[in-house]
């Protein structure tokens, strides 16, 4: 299989969902306005938002100074301050929009036996690429990358019980120092309930076990 030619944002949240733009440029705006090289047409989003550069084959975001904010990661991007995109990278632009950054390598395969797909609970996972299935049907458009990395977590711990500690190291490891709230745990792992009924409503993947924290439910 061959590498893609450019890197790609997708849009993984918001009224243009499942929308992939090829950074295939040198620079690439992105906001609100007609002008822009990638136009989002979301009221919370500024009229130029922020920009994408290649610098020496690698992909740096600026906030432009926007009215509400960009993140990755969950982090804000401070105006000035230039962020370095790694593959996998999760881009959320104002209130509105969330995309995910895609690298130019991201469709290489990889070898070993750490990236092998990963079957338990009724559920297939592809490591190499971060897609999921439930039967034959893949989950569309793809999981968040904390979305991926929670059900990852619990499909290779084979129905043991994962603490909220373990959640934080796996899913948010740059955030170790600061903390993450139980709150947002709790949001995690709702979305990905969410996202995992949209295709099978009858059975719920991921159960919360009070006072120790969750485990994948098998079929």
């Amino acid at each position: 299989m061959e590498a893609q030619e450019a890197p790609l944002l997708v849009v993984q949240e918001g009224p243009l969902v499942g929308h992939k733009w090829p950074l295939d440029r040198e620079v690439a705006v992105l906001g609100r306005g007609e002008e822009c090289d990638i136009v989002v047409p979301e009221r919370q989003v500024s009229r130029a938002h922020l920009r994408i550069k290649r610098e020496a084959g690698n992909y740096v975001l600026e906030d432009l100074g926007s009215k509400n904010g960009t993140f990755v990661n969950s982090r804000q991007v401070q105006a000035g301050t230039p962020v370095h995109l790694q593959d996998g990278d999760e881009i959320q632009v104002a209130l509105s929009v969330r995309l995910v950054f895609v690298g130019a390598e991201a469709t290489l395969p990889l070898a070993g036996p750490e990236m092998q797909p990963i079957t338990a609970g009724g559920l297939r996972l592809d490591k190499a690429q971060r897609r999921v299935w439930i039967s034959d049907r893949e989950v569309e458009p793809p999981l968040s990358l904390a979305q991926y990395r929670l059900l990852e977590m619990l499909a290779e711990a084979g129905g043991r019980v994962v603490g909220r500690e373990e959640v934080v190291a796996t899913v948010w490891p740059e955030a170790m120092e600061e903390g993450v709230s139980e709150q947002a745990i709790d949001a995690l792992v709702r979305r990905l309930r969410d996202r995992l009924a949209e295709l099978d409503k009858e059975h719920e993947y991921v159960v919360t076990v009070r006072g120790h924290g969750f485990r994948l439910a098998g079929k």
